[in-house]
């Protein structure tokens, strides 16, 4: 995985915990899901990310 993509990652994270917890300080749920979706998301890249560079 590269900088770059470590890089976004990280960011979309962060931007996943900051909707999730601003969602629920809110009672906006769609916003807490879009939070929690972004979160999975990035962690999903991580580990194909994780799985391409332990086959090559």
């Amino acid at each position: 995985m590269g900088i770059a993509d470590k890089a976004k990652n990280a960011a979309q994270d962060l931007t996943g915990k900051a909707k999730e917890v601003i969602g629920d300080a809110t009672n906006n749920e769609r916003l807490e899901a879009e939070g929690k979706a972004d979160q999975a998301e990035a962690k999903a890249t991580k580990a194909g990310e994780n799985i391409k560079d332990t086959l090559s």
